[in-house]
C-alpha cells in the first residue's frame, strides 16, 4: 500500500499546538502513523459527516481519508464533546 500525505487544517493545527508538550507529541505521533495505515485498529467511523475519528487518551483527532488522491486531512482534534459539533 501507497503511502498516504498528511494534510492538517489549520484550526487542527491551531488546536494541536494548544496540547501540553507530552500529549502533543503522542497526538502528533498518531497522525503521522495515519500515514501508514488510514484506518488503524480502534479507528471510527463517523456517523453524522464523512470521516473518521481515533483516540489519544481523552482525546479524539477527525480526519477524512481519500483513496483516490491517497490523502489524508486531520480535520479536528480535541475533547469528545469538542470534535463532533456539527
Amino acid at each position: 500500500m501507497s503511502e498516504y500525505h498528511v494534510e492538517v487544517t489549520a484550526s487542527a493545527r491551531e488546536e494541536l499546538r494548544k496540547l501540553d508538550g507530552m500529549v502533543r507529541k503522542r497526538v502528533a505521533t498518531a497522525i503521522r502513523e495515519l500515514a501508514e495505515d488510514p484506518r488503524p485498529d480502534g479507528c471510527k467511523k463517523l456517523e453524522a459527516r464523512d470521516g473518521y475519528r481515533i483516540r489519544v487518551g481523552n482525546l479524539r483527532v477527525v480526519y477524512t481519508v481519500g483513496d483516490g488522491r491517497i490523502t489524508i486531512v486531520v480535520i479536528k482534534i480535541g475533547a469528545r464533546g469538542d470534535v463532533y459539533g456539527r
